[in-house]
């Protein structure tokens, strides 16, 4: 229930509960393709900010209208789906400010609102990631640890590619590598530095990831061990359980037995009662025919 209340909170809350089941149902189906769109968000702001190509900057203003209409049309259909709408938005309000973010920064890219647009798209680029992030939930589990350096292994990799690509005093991907490294785990030694405005972008977002990385690692960590506890407990719970349950079929195996014996006992005293009085009545008769 806390990590519902949380979700809602930061406007990721999903479908309220009680709601009709198609609507659960497309969220399920549409959740990994807005991670996919939101994660296209990176590239989008890399080509609008940071290239000088014009090629690439086009490319980047189609992501973003595309970012945009995806997230509008989904707004748009839950909310037709959901039958309680304000309920709905009140859950996800983090939805209407990407919507809005994002089409402000598109409307003023080409006017004097350019700094605001900068600014707007910068914004939409940490809702987005802020949204696909409720997909690693599932990573805090004691069987998620893997699953967390596995994803580390990849972004770092990936990291010090992007650091030997943008990063001029990165002569190697082992350098660029290690700068990634440096950066995500906010070490910082000052061996190597971003020098451009691109790599301290890159470099930001680095830290970022680096942040969730390392946050996700010390919760798998610590789940791991609540794991083992619970299911120490459980197991001890069990065996008193089953303690308990071979007690109570002795106490009624006993009480059984104890009532079977009883009610022998007692037929064969109803028995013998019977046939005395058959005695009885047979001696009664007789006497009754002699006289």
């Amino acid at each position: 229930m806390a990590v519902h209340s949380i979700r809602r909170v930061i406007g990721i809350g999903g479908v309220p509960a009680g709601e009709n089941p198609r609507a659960f149902a497309w969220e399920r189906r549409l959740h990994p393709v807005m991670i996919a769109i939101a994660m296209a968000s990176m590239v989008s702001l890399y080509c609008t900010e940071f290239s000088g190509e014009p090629e690439l900057r086009r490319a980047g203003r189609m992501i973003e209208w595309g970012i945009f209409l995806a997230f509008s049309t989904e707004l748009l259909w839950m909310l037709h789906l959901c039958s309680r709408q304000l309920r709905y938005l009140a859950y996800n309000w983090m939805d209407v400010l990407i919507v809005l973010c994002s089409g402000l920064a598109l409307a003023g890219a080409e006017t004097e609102w350019v700094a605001l647009a900068r600014l707007l798209r910068l914004a939409t680029v940490a809702l987005l990631l802020t949204r696909a992030s409720k997909s690693v939930r599932s990573l805090f589990t004691p069987g998620g640890l893997p699953y967390v350096f596995g994803f580390a292994t990849i972004a770092f990799l990936v990291a010090g590619a992007g650091f030997y690509w943008l990063e001029p005093t990165v002569h190697s991907y082992a350098d660029g590598l290690w700068l990634a490294f440096v950066t995500g785990a906010t070490v910082g030694y000052g061996d190597f530095v971003p020098t451009t405005p691109a790599s301290r972008v890159f470099a930001a977002l680095i830290v970022m990831v680096g942040f969730g990385m390392f946050s996700l690692v010390t919760a798998s960590i610590a789940a791991f061990f609540i794991g083992e506890d619970e299911k120490l407990l459980r197991r001890e719970m069990h065996r008193d359980i089953r303690h308990l349950k071979s007690d109570v079929e002795h106490l009624i195996s006993d009480e059984e037995a104890q009532m079977r014996r009883e009610l022998h006992a007692d037929i064969r005293r109803l028995r013998e009662e019977v046939a005395e009085l058959r005695r009885e009545l047979k001696r009664q008769g007789t006497i009754r025919s002699t006289e």
